[in-house]
């Protein structure tokens, strides 16, 4: 049987991280997702859907989103169910969510709280370039970082934060 959900959208507002009496993460939130049709009016509707996310996931997902994040999920859809204080009994859906990503730049969300997700501010700096030695044995001005293989090899690469994946 094949039980899977896979959503685009935004949140609705931040996720409500909480942990359980075990000390295990658990985030609910609830994603708006457009529907793909308008209605009578023009105007294009949104469904709203409840979802729970656990342990790291859900306290990496905590930290980089924040409410109006446009995010991608997967996971699977559970009902459950449970009695009220008055002695009706609830059910619940939501989606279970097993893998999320981030679908917007970072610079999307300049501006909004961020919940401390780290920043690079250093300009036009390169993170793999080798501080403390620039120069190679042979002379030619090298960078000694074989993690770089692009490190001033004279091309310029132009990546614009829409080309990220964060």
């Amino acid at each position: 049987m094949i039980n899977r959900t896979t959503l685009t959208g935004r949140l609705t507002r931040d996720v409500d991280l909480r942990y359980t009496p075990n000390g295990a993460a658990v985030g609910n939130f609830t994603l708006a997702v457009d529907r793909r049709f308008t209605n009578q009016n023009g105007e294009r509707e949104a469904d709203f859907i409840n979802c729970v996310i656990w342990r790291k996931s859900a306290e990496n997902f905590a930290n980089f989103t924040h409410k109006g994040a446009l995010v991608g999920i997967d996971g699977r859809l559970q009902t459950r169910n449970y009695e009220n204080q008055q002695g009706q009994r609830v059910y619940v859906t939501e989606v279970v969510v097993e893998n999320f990503a981030l679908l917007e730049p970072r610079s999307a969300n300049k501006g909004n709280n961020n919940n401390g997700a780290p920043q690079n501010n250093s300009g036009n700096n390169n993170p793999f370039e080798n501080q403390n030695n620039n120069s190679s044995s042979n002379g030619n001005n090298m960078n000694n970082n074989s993690s770089d293989p692009f490190a001033n090899s004279g091309d310029q690469i132009d990546i614009s934060d829409d080309d990220l994946p964060f």
